[in-house]
């Protein structure tokens, strides 16, 4: 048990987060009623944490005040919706908290929820109870008075459960839905997940009471959309303490849920829902340089809740990143079960859904989950992927417009023209294709199937990209996973301008386990 926080003890905290929302996504979307009922605080919260832990992951902060801060910054950059916004104000109370002194004990953390809840509530233009912030002061109340790290954590886990069960009494909407708070949820997940750190106790986080009806029931819920604002825009934005607090007041004017914070350096994550998106844009750009923009309109997200909706298994937090950003449900490719799979099938809210194993072994699963699917009257077919890349060829050519039947054969045909190549390495001595292997050798494999055996990984990296080209490639993407040298990438380029300079290459951080690099080809 600890009694203060060091900067493994932060990293581990932000590495149970990730996985304590991944896992319980799909449950706090459904959740999703207030303030606009577009079922996505989970994939929010998910996207915000996870950014706000790789940026911890890729710096080497080495006691807790500075991973606290490398942390908080990640979330704030990374923050996603009001409640990611929210939830980054309150990891800054936290780290503001630590900053200068020599350890992150009991009294430092008990300040640092204060700060964090009182934060949130000045981030937010109209702070409304029984709501994020409602379950956020709680928590921070309750550990107040607590004398030991493990107490405070603990108390102020608790005390956030006990604040998200009462929040339907505070909210009409989530009364009327018969569901609790969805960022609530979140964070006591997050709440969680910090205890468990404390304690070194990884029991599965609590279940609530009261957490709210299955998505089936709350599809209703979900499709009333907001009544009154119908976009939701979020950008970062470097200015002046001065600028942006005319910038708070011009959005206030211009619609609800406005909310800017900052990183302390001049960074600022600005977000609010709106009916003119150009006069949210241009205040921006009036208080200085907002890039990073989005504009998402919610009777979109309604619609694609309602119509076709695809689910892909996703080995690796990059390749997640990847797949969601297309705006496709993500099931986490680590062991996934077929009740995982279904589970995100019904959280989609749609009567059609395409599901993407993106791995041999997944398929069984994929269809075992189709076909309960299917019993619960949900249109749900499996386009066979066998490979990652062919899953994201496949959410290329993807088109929610399109009739089910004309999209299932585009995706399908699109994956089936995507080759793959996988490198790995070799665990056990095994007779392959091309020969004997031992454990330690570089494995290449291409559609399956071995085809080179080396001792270096780029040597047999580059050996599989002569042969994808060999056969033609306009189109090649490089997935880079773990174990892979953070130069391995940039070699691939170069390798492939060199022999096929119209080949156009794209890589990106899949963060897949067992493949240190996947490659595919168009």
């Amino acid at each position: 048990m600890l009694e203060s926080l060091d900067a493994d003890a932060v990293r581990r905290w932000s590495r149970a987060a990730v996985e304590s929302l991944d896992a319980h996504r799909a449950e706090i979307d459904a959740l999703n009623v207030f303030p606009v009922a577009d079922g996505d605080t989970g994939t929010n919260l998910s996207v915000t944490i996870r950014a706000a832990a790789d940026a911890l992951a890729a710096d080497g902060a080495d006691d807790a005040a500075a991973a606290l801060r490398v942390f908080a910054r990640g979330a704030v950059l990374g923050a996603r919706g009001n409640s990611g916004v929210i939830i980054s104000q309150l990891l800054r109370g936290i780290a503001e908290a630590a900053a200068d002194e020599p350890s992150c004990g009991a009294v430092v953390l008990r300040a640092g929820l204060l700060l964090g809840a009182d934060q949130a509530r000045a981030a937010v233009a109209d702070p409304v109870e029984g709501t994020i912030l409602t379950v956020a002061s709680a928590a921070a109340d309750a550990a107040a008075s607590s004398t030991t790290l493990f107490a405070v954590t603990r108390c102020a886990a608790d005390a956030a459960i006990d604040a998200l069960e009462h929040t339907p009494e505070q909210l009409p909407e989530l009364a009327r839905a018969g569901v609790v708070d969805a960022g609530g949820r979140g964070l006591v997940l997050l709440l969680d997940a910090l205890a468990r750190t404390v304690s070194g106790e990884w029991s599965a986080p609590p279940e609530l009471q009261r957490v709210g009806r299955s998505s089936q029931q709350l599809r209703s819920a979900r499709e009333t959309g907001s009544s009154e604002y119908d976009f939701e825009v979020q950008y970062l934005l470097e200015a002046g303490e001065q600028a942006v607090a005319t910038l708070r007041r011009e959005l206030t004017g211009l619609g609800d849920s406005a909310a800017v914070v900052g990183t302390g350096d001049g960074v600022w994550n600005v977000h609010v829902h709106v009916n003119d998106v150009g006069a949210a844009i241009e205040s921006g750009i009036e208080a200085g340089r907002p890039y990073a923009i989005t504009v998402v309109r919610f009777a979109d997200q309604v619609a694609a809740s309602a119509g076709t909706a695809v689910v892909a298994v996703a080995p690796g937090q990059g390749l997640a990143h990847l797949f969601e950003a297309e705006g496709v449900w993500v099931v986490d490719g680590n062991s996934p079960s077929t009740a995982d799979v279904l589970a995100a099938v019904r959280a989609t809210g749609a009567g059609e859904v395409v599901l993407l194993p993106n791995a041999s072994q997944v398929t069984g699963i994929a269809e075992s989950a189709a076909d309960q699917a299917r019993a619960e009257g949900i249109r749900a077919t499996v386009v066979p992927t066998r490979s990652p890349v062919q899953g994201l060829a496949a959410v290329a050519v993807h088109d929610a417009a399109r009739r089910f039947d004309d999209d299932v054969v585009a995706m399908a045909e699109a994956a089936a023209a995507t080759r793959f190549a996988e490198v790995t390495i070799a665990q056990r001595e095994a007779l392959t294709s091309v020969g004997v292997c031992e454990p330690g050798d570089v494995l290449g494999l291409i559609d399956g199937e071995v085809v080179e055996i080396g001792r270096g990984l780029v040597s047999v990296a580059f050996a599989l990209v002569d042969r994808l080209l060999g056969v033609g490639a306009e189109l090649m993407t490089v997935l880079v996973g773990g174990g892979a040298p953070d130069s391995v990438g940039n070699l691939i380029v170069q390798h492939v301008q060199d022999r096929a300079p119209y080949t156009d290459v794209t890589v990106y951080p899949g963060g897949q386990p067992d493949f240190p690099l996947i490659i595919g080809v168009e």
